[in-house]
């Protein structure tokens, strides 16, 4: 059994994954909207993935006896002025994430809760991933954003992404 604390963070954690999920195919629409396909694929994935994520820690409270409790998702009030500009936010969002799995983290480590800890770390190393991926496409769209034609190239490389659920055993 979780102690208290650590079991009321990853049921919050749950929601702000859903959230998660929410914000990033609203920035898929975006880019849908845009014409920038690739984009809008790119997102839809991370979408996907953080979908799935919510249910790792879904499973994770069922493995150990505690109740989920889902709550109510917000709708993203992110502003999408521009291409750029979406980018940027999720990169702040992937930082926001880190640090709410460091919380987990450190909640954890305070109750000697190890099994929970090492159910964290994976997601400790897949936040490094992910700041790390969308800080390279920001610097991408940086360099080429601004030239059609390499716009054009980057987002049909974005197209060809595919999804690959995670394979966490719990």
């Amino acid at each position: 059994m979780l102690k208290e604390k650590v079991a009321k963070l990853l049921n919050q954690q749950v929601n702000k994954e859903f959230f998660s999920a929410y914000l990033y195919l609203d920035f898929s629409n975006y880019y849908y909207d845009h014409g920038l396909e690739g984009f809008g694929n790119w997102y839809r994935i991370q979408a996907q993935e953080e979908r799935d994520h919510a249910m790792l820690f879904v499973q994770y409270l069922q493995n150990n006896g505690e109740k989920v409790v889902l709550e109510s998702v917000e709708k993203p009030t992110v502003p999408l002025s521009d291409a750029k500009t979406v980018l940027k936010e999720g990169l702040k969002h992937e930082r926001y994430v880190t640090a709410l799995i460091h919380t987990i983290y450190d909640a954890a480590y305070g109750e000697k809760d190890f099994r929970t800890m090492q159910f964290l770390d994976w997601f400790v190393k897949e936040q490094g991933e992910e700041e790390t991926n969308v800080e390279n496409l920001l610097k991408r769209f940086e360099l080429f954003g601004d030239d059609p034609k390499s716009l054009y190239l980057l987002d049909n490389e974005l197209a060809a992404r595919t999804y690959t659920p995670p394979s966490l055993v719990l």
